[in-house]
């Protein structure tokens, strides 16, 4: 089975590259400087030293998924309009794995800081990956 003609080798490494670039350094700062001692308080994390380099490899097959899904999921859209759509149904999935789930399989208190800070934390990584894979298939040809 051939590769869909719409989807680029090269526009998917470059997905990946730059979702890996972006997203690798919010996660990290995130959740190990900024904001460390709150997720310590609230419990939402139980190892006591992260395996940064299982964050790593799931920040980077999300960039290899999520560049082979963009053109698909927002083929024909503006560059503000795929950045929009993919963070709402990319980005509302991943909350629902990420925070809601987590919120009821772990012990977190206050549940009200974990949504909020997590929420935040995620529209800020789907709005600029959106952006991100956006700008990359902005040339991707409109559907007939």
């Amino acid at each position: 089975r051939q590769m869909n003609p719409s989807i680029s080798p090269i526009k998917v490494l470059l997905g990946t590259i730059g979702y890996l670039l972006v997203t690798f350094p919010l996660a990290f700062v995130w959740h190990l400087v900024l904001f460390k001692e709150t997720y310590d308080r609230l419990g939402s994390y139980s190892r006591k030293e992260p395996i940064i380099a299982f964050g790593f490899g799931a920040i980077l097959l999300q960039g290899i998924l999520l560049s082979l899904v963009y053109p698909q999921l927002c083929k024909g859209k503006s560059l503000v309009g795929g950045a929009v759509k993919f963070a709402i149904l990319i980005g509302g999935y991943h909350w629902t794995v990420h925070v809601l789930a987590e919120a009821a399989k772990q012990s977190i208190e206050p549940l009200s800081a974990w949504f909020s800070l997590e929420t935040t934390y995620l529209a800020i990584q789907f709005l600029l990956g959106g952006f991100l894979f956006a700008w990359i298939y902005r040339n991707q040809e409109k559907p007939q």
